[in-house]
């Protein structure tokens, strides 16, 4: 029997996908929240590939929550065009509701 061969994965599975250490020289960070995102099944398969742009990106309400409003995902190439989502629609972020109630006021 064959032995499986370890293959270098281009896409990565644990810790921090993305971080906008700009945003800690242009503002005064005074809380930081641990937050969840909704995606899509492509939009995952693209951050693993560690496709993101977070340079223009804010949370701010909406619908009764919060959202990440212009966090740029670009598509995954691999995805069939019917599953593929839009590169900058608004992300609801996945908050406790202490949280949330603090942020929104």
């Amino acid at each position: 029997m064959a032995k499986k061969q370890n293959r270098k994965s281009t896409m990565t599975s644990t810790g921090s996908v993305a971080d906008n250490r700009r945003a800690g020289y242009d503002y005064e960070i005074i809380e930081k929240f641990e937050a969840g995102i909704a995606l899509t099944g492509s939009e995952v398969k693209s951050l693993r590939m560690g496709r993101v742009n977070l340079s223009d990106a804010y949370a701010g309400p909406k619908d009764a929550g919060i959202a990440l409003i212009n966090l740029h995902i670009p598509e995954y190439p691999n995805a069939p065009r019917s599953y593929q989502h839009e590169p900058k629609r608004p992300r609801m972020l996945l908050l406790k509701k202490k949280e949330m109630n603090h942020l929104l006021g």
